[in-house]
């Protein structure tokens, strides 16, 4: 059975994600607790805040050990937004050099832009095929937020750039391990699409 964890560590835009998925008719809850995240399918990192203090959270909230065990082991789809997108990265450098969560080798860097924060609605181009965008029949503008991008190190890993004075990474993939740069709750009938899309997606 279908079930959704929106992972809570102390921060993120939880309550408007959580109404959508709701919305959408799938059964969610917000929790940090190893049992809850045991009962579900599908695992959500939502974000909004600086990657050192994020990390510091996550550190401080979340049973990481456990995580990676559920995500690594047992294969569990797991989606990062934002923020939440950023700390899978091995390192980020805003306010100083952090330790991220490693998960996809690369690090997160600012943007080559006189223009931030990068905010507001912008074209998500799809540069291969993933289950995120099925049913995207042309890209599509997303909302974003953001004033650092995600530098992967393996480019097999994106499938997903945005322009913004430079191309940068929007969205994700590693195996079963997904993120997002924009956020699919604040971006309307395309992010509820999108979210639709991971949470019926089984592996």
């Amino acid at each position: 059975m279908t079930r959704v964890c929106i992972l809570d560590y102390g921060s993120g835009n939880i309550g408007s994600l959580k109404n959508i998925i709701n919305h959408l008719n799938f059964d969610c809850v917000v929790s940090n607790k190893t049992d809850e995240i045991q009962k579900s399918t599908h695992l959500i990192l939502p974000g909004v805040g600086a990657f050192g203090k994020v990390m510091e959270k996550i550190n401080k909230n979340l049973p990481i050990k456990f995580l990676e065990h559920e995500i690594f082991k047992k294969k569990k789809l797991f989606l990062g937004i934002c923020i939440g997108m950023q700390v899978l990265a091995e390192i980020g450098e805003e306010f100083g050099i952090n330790k991220g969560l490693g998960w996809i080798p690369g690090k997160v860097e600012k943007m080559r832009s006189k223009k931030l924060p990068h905010i507001g609605w912008n074209e998500v181009n799809i540069i291969q095929p993933s289950i995120l965008f099925n049913g995207f029949k042309e890209n599509r503008d997303f909302y974003f937020v953001n004033s650092f991008h995600f530098n992967v190190k393996d480019t097999k890993c994106i499938i997903a750039k945005t322009d913004y004075d430079h191309s940068f990474c929007s969205a994700v993939r590693k195996e079963n391990i997904f993120g997002t740069q924009f956020h699919p709750e604040k971006s309307q009938q395309v992010g509820q699409l999108l979210l639709k899309n991971f949470i019926n997606y089984n592996g």
